[in-house]
């Protein structure tokens, strides 16, 4: 039986600094939480979200189909992460548009009472964490046992190791990676482009003009799902396949000098499965995600990059962290490559770190970190059990 989760929303008035210089007040955050707190505390479990997530991690919305939580088949009940032993917490992040403050919201230093939009500040992984530890201040938990994230989840979780090493006693990283490459930043400001030219974008005020600048997101939601999956995988599901309907079309037309080699000749029409899929998923993108949102949210994943200050020297940046590790990435990941969780593992163990890591040998690319591979599965269980049997009754 699932669980059923229910949102709450915790309200901050005294002003978060931010790593911009600049600082938020009258903020909340939106979070859930699953399975219960022990008598000491000590069974928390902090789960960071990535990039188009939410608080909405495990369970469902009582009376509510198709409601599952993004990481469901992670957390809950027996599963890898086990609720009925670990107390878990998902947060939404300043800046998203899931319930957190965001773009959206009324900013309170607006006279006329007009939503932040474009004048949202700027924020960073640290900035998220930072807020991340005043809602758990407030709930009274002083360490956690664990904090694990995949992807840009996992970069927040090894800003934790950083930020609060006191407060860490284990850290889960997923798919993940110290910074951004040079291609990977370049992803994200191409999709970038695609909703700042978008003419409905207003240069980010586009909610005055009620309007939504729904092209600009699908565009920037293809770009970012071709990039999750592996080529392997997408040869598998769709390979050069043509919609149904196009391929009846192409028997029904052949020979009468409406094809162009082996196919209908189109600039317009959607006629391949893996360009449907795509204009599907961007379309069901641009429903619910916000366009400001977007752009914070890559922004953050740009910038972050705790070797920076240390000349590029990645040990050195980790020399600040204490707790205990366990790293997986996965082999036909090419977003967040396992060389990428490689260079965190050598520079823990440079430290003398007590550190795990798995490479998982998956087809899935980086979408692998929320999928149900048994050996992936089972890594995580064996580690969560490790960290069960340390706790308090």
């Amino acid at each position: 039986m699932s669980l059923i989760a229910t949102a709450q929303n915790m309200q901050f008035d005294a002003p978060l600094p931010l790593q911009s210089g600049a600082s938020i007040c009258q903020y909340a955050l939106s979070f859930e939480t699953y399975g219960t707190l022990n008598a000491d505390k000590s069974n928390a479990v902090l789960i960071c979200h990535a990039l188009n997530a939410s608080h909405h991690v495990a369970g469902v919305y009582a009376g509510q189909d198709r409601s599952e939580g993004w990481w469901d088949n992670m957390i809950g009940p027996g599963k890898a992460v086990d609720t009925n032993r670990f107390f878990v917490i998902g947060v939404n992040n300043l800046g998203s548009c899931f319930g957190s403050t965001g773009p959206m919201h009324v900013n309170p230093d607006s006279p006329s009472g007009q939503v932040y939009g474009a004048d949202f500040p700027v924020v960073t992984v640290e900035d998220w964490v930072n807020a991340q530890a005043r809602l758990l201040d407030q709930l009274g938990i002083q360490k956690l046992a664990v904090v694990m994230g995949g992807s840009l989840g996992g970069m927040q979780a090894l800003s934790w190791t950083l930020q609060y090493p006191e407060r860490v006693a284990h850290a889960v990283v997923v798919a993940s990676a110290p910074n951004l490459t040079a291609e990977n930043i370049a992803f994200n400001e191409v999709a970038r482009r695609a909703i700042v030219t978008d003419p409905d974008f207003h240069g980010g005020h586009f909610y005055q003009h009620g309007v939504i600048p729904k092209r600009g997101l699908r565009i920037a939601r293809m770009i970012g799902h071709i990039t999750y999956l592996s080529d392997d995988v997408m040869n598998e599901k769709f390979g050069r396949r043509l919609r149904d309907a196009v391929a009846q079309e192409l028997a029904e037309t052949a020979g009468n000098g409406r094809t162009f080699g082996d196919y209908k000749y189109s600039t317009q029409d959607v006629e391949f499965q893996i360009e449907s899929y795509l204009r599907y998923q961007g379309d069901k993108f641009a429903e619910y995600f916000d366009a400001n949102t977007y752009l914070l949210i890559t922004r953050a994943l740009d910038y972050f990059d705790p070797a920076r200050k240390f000349g590029g020297d990645l040990s050195q940046a980790l020399a600040h962290a204490s707790c205990k590790f366990l790293l997986v990435s996965f082999t036909t990941d090419w977003r967040f490559s396992p060389k990428r969780s490689r260079e965190i593992v050598k520079a823990l163990l440079d430290n003398k770190r007590d550190v795990s890591y798995a490479e998982i040998d998956a087809p899935h690319g980086h979408d692998a970190f929320l999928l149900d591979d048994p050996r992936y599965m089972g890594v995580v269980s064996s580690y969560f059990d490790s960290i069960a049997k340390e706790l308090q009754p």
